[in-house]
């Protein structure tokens, strides 16, 4: 995917939990999982704001485009 998900820097950064991010945005831990390890197709702007949210940062800090190699 040329999408890269870099949530679990955010978490390490911010020594966070899962569970703790989980019970501050109202996202179920299976599905932070889920997008933590980048097998998600679609994220609602909601979501990704809460997690802004609660993680003190911006979308770019979570989301990075990187490019295939061909």
């Amino acid at each position: 995917m040329a999408i890269v998900v870099n949530l679990d820097v955010m978490l390490a950064k911010r020594k966070m939990m899962l569970k703790e991010l989980s019970e501050k945005v109202g996202v179920s831990t299976v599905n932070l999982s889920i997008l933590k390890q980048g097998k998600v197709k679609a994220i609602r702007f909601s979501t990704l704001e809460a997690i802004c949210l609660a993680l003190d940062c911006q979308p770019g800090d979570i989301l990075e485009y990187a490019e295939k190699e061909r």
